[in-house]
């Protein structure tokens, strides 16, 4: 299984950015697909996750109403776009595959990240 995320870099604040991610190697349809972040220093967050025909979406605190996962499941990719991006904000950014258990996931496989930096 691989998860590619792409799609991070250097952003002002207020500002925005589009994170992609594609897996291979799994049935993308059958697996629930998540965002997650660790910034340096502290500890992994959950960020959103979206269930596997897009019925259900989840998101984290410090992120709702700011950011919007999707998907698409034809093309094997999952989605997650950034609006009014705070420094808080800032951290490495990865894609996760699971199941959506209550309002968290599981990470059953991920892949490497996409560093996301919001100056101010």
């Amino acid at each position: 299984v691989q998860l590619q995320a792409s799609g991070g870099g250097l952003v002002q604040a207020d500002g925005f950015l589009r994170l992609s991610c594609a897996a291979s190697g799994l049935t993308f349809s059958t697996f629930a697909m998540g965002w997650f972040r660790q910034a340096p220093g502290k500890e992994r967050e959950f960020v959103a996750a979206i269930s596997e025909y897009s019925t259900k979406k989840f998101y984290g605190d410090s992120v709702r109403g700011r950011f919007t996962i999707s998907r698409d499941n034809a093309k094997n990719m999952v989605f997650l776009q950034m609006n009014s991006l705070e420094p808080e904000d800032t951290a490495v950014y990865s894609c996760a595959a699971g199941y959506i258990l209550g309002g968290d996931m599981t990470e059953n496989y991920w892949g490497q990240g996409t560093l996301v930096t919001v100056s101010s």
